[in-house]
């Protein structure tokens, strides 16, 4: 320590740190770096680039083009299989049965014209299909943590790309391997999930990388809006691809959506980097924006401290929150065909395309939402606590509202759309919300935390199924109301956690590599003007 910096009183740091608008902790010799509060968080909206456009708007924008096809590649099969999968029948007539507790069929309902008249070329059982549309995610669940992990060591960039990459590649196989062999077609599917469970991880790391907090709510929903986009688009293309007779029907979804995943690898790699200071033509105006702003997010990954996150209650409840919201997500995104199909008794056309409104109204609704938080946020309006949490109420608590009134809607498909519109859209809102929570806990383990919270979070994806499946055995109203309120309840109980125990300050374990007897000088902390830059102050008085 210099004399000069010796000089200088306690009280007179704790002035400085004031005067520059961040809100430290001050902490002994034996106590761990506290994270800067974001209480005071409006700052960074005066100093933003002059340009419309800059290299992470660029960022954003083939990120939400990428998880569009991401999920594109993911869900066209919950179309495809039913016009993959030979008809079956209830009836001893060979046309479905009803009960007093099921929806009574419009006419000519089950005969050929209500499609092309061709019939599927599987045989596979109810146990089949729903193995089938599990097995993404038992490759699903093992990759998220490595691709987090992996990202911060090689980079977001050749992560993320390589994982979509790959899955296009297998996507296109695809066809060939379910013709060749079932347990091939499961194989595929399995090594499609592996692929992409490090794309959420990657993203995370690139986004805590690229984008200062008070832009992760706008940033974050656009990127990941995505998945809602490619949702939207891919189910009812899937449906009038099987219905035509392109590339021979249903295996036409498979290239086209494939093929896409391609031609997008190749933009990626082209206009894509990893840290501002290796791109090539990004502006100093703007890398120095994200540079004096993103201060806690370090070039070199750091290590994993273990014994912290374990033992961290805001992790274990970003988790939770995180398995509740993909619990009922992925319950709407696989079953909503069948529901559609078997209790209001939609056409395959009609089925995608109403199967694609409550994604697209989500789409619209975060993109929409995330705009006006950001707005907000820049009048200092309200808090970033306050963002996050507002945000999750209606994310997650809409939706469960919705899924409750899905138990009175019984044959009237017209509300039964308009709820599911609600229901879903207003789940746009979580982008706003816990997804932005990975970054602003830990910048620098952004995408191991995605990683491990997200992996807890692909365990829905092939539970659901099998839970919906054996409740909807006999496909009735009440069969149906149990899902409903299963997911209801999940979505009760696993939010709770988040609003009471999630806050938006960088953890003391985001780095523990600084060792707490090291002063700050407090020059360097004034002109840091970092919102989340962890303070030290090696007296331990307060002030």
């Amino acid at each position: 320590m210099t004399m000069k910096d010796e000089e200088q009183p306690p009280i007179q740091a704790a002035v400085r740190v004031r005067q520059s608008s961040l809100s430290v902790a001050v902490v002994g010799s034996d106590e761990a770096v506290v994270g800067a509060s974001s209480g005071a968080l409006s700052d960074t909206h005066y100093d933003r680039p002059r340009a419309w456009w800059g290299c992470r708007h660029t960022l954003a924008f083939l990120g939400f083009l990428g998880f569009s096809t991401v999920y594109a590649m993911r869900v066209n099969l919950s179309v495809a299989i039913v016009a993959m999968v030979k008809s079956t029948s209830g009836g001893e007539d060979g046309k479905p049965s009803y009960t007093n507790d099921s929806c009574p069929a419009p006419p000519g309902w089950g005969d050929s014209s209500n499609s092309n008249g061709e019939d599927g070329e599987f045989d596979w059982s109810e146990t089949t299909q729903g193995l089938i549309l599990g097995s993404f995610f038992y490759g699903y669940l093992f990759t998220n943590f490595p691709g987090g992990r992996a990202s911060e060591y090689f980079g977001g960039k050749r992560v993320l790309g390589i994982g979509i990459l790959l899955t296009a590649i297998f996507t296109i196989v695809s066809p060939v391997c379910a013709r060749v062999s079932t347990g091939l077609f499961v194989a595929v599917r399995v090594i499609e999930g592996l692929c992409e469970g490090v794309t959420f991880p990657a993203m995370n790391n690139l986004l805590a990388t690229w984008i200062p907090p008070m832009e992760r709510a706008k940033f974050s929903s656009l990127v990941f809006a995505g998945s809602q986009f490619g949702t939207v688009v891919t189910l009812p293309v899937s449906g009038w691809l099987c219905d035509s007779g392109f590339l021979g029907g249903w295996p036409s979804v498979f290239y086209v959506f494939g093929g896409l995943g391609l031609l997008w690898s190749i933009a990626w790699f082209l206009l894509v980097f990893d840290q501002p200071d290796t791109h090539p033509r990004i502006s100093q105006e703007e890398k120095k924006y994200i540079q004096s702003h993103c201060t806690a997010k370090k070039s070199q990954p750091v290590s994993i401290p273990w014994m912290s996150l374990v033992t961290s209650l805001p992790m274990w409840c970003l988790t939770l929150v995180h398995f509740g919201q993909n619990w009922g997500f992925y319950t709407l995104l696989t079953e909503l065909p069948t529901y559609l199909k078997n209790i209001q008794h939609f056409d395959m056309k009609s089925n995608g395309l109403v199967s694609a409104l409550p994604y697209l109204v989500m789409w619209i609704f975060s993109l929409v939402y995330s705009n006006i938080m950001d707005k907000l946020l820049s009048a200092k309006m309200v808090s970033l606590s306050t963002v996050r949490k507002l945000s999750m109420v209606i994310g997650i608590y809409g939706p469960m509202v919705g899924l409750v009134a899905m138990c009175f809607v019984d044959c009237d498909k017209t509300l039964a759309i308009v709820v599911l519109c609600i229901a879903v859209g207003l789940n746009g809102a979580i982008y706003s919300g816990y997804m932005c929570s990975h970054q602003d806990l830990s910048p620098n383990l952004a995408g191991t935390l995605m990683g491990i919270t997200n992996t807890a979070a692909a365990i829905p994806g092939f539970v659901t199924p099998v839970v919906t499946g054996a409740l909807t055995e006999q496909q009735t109203l009440s069969s149906w109301r149990g899902v409903f309120l299963i997911s209801a309840g999940v979505y009760l109980v696993t939010n709770i956690g988040y609003l009471l125990f999630v806050p938006v300050t960088v953890q003391p374990w985001n780095d523990l590599s600084s060792s707490p007897e090291t002063p700050v000088p407090t020059k360097s902390i004034r002109q840091s003007g970092c919102w989340h830059t962890p303070v030290l102050l090696t007296n331990s008085s307060s002030y």
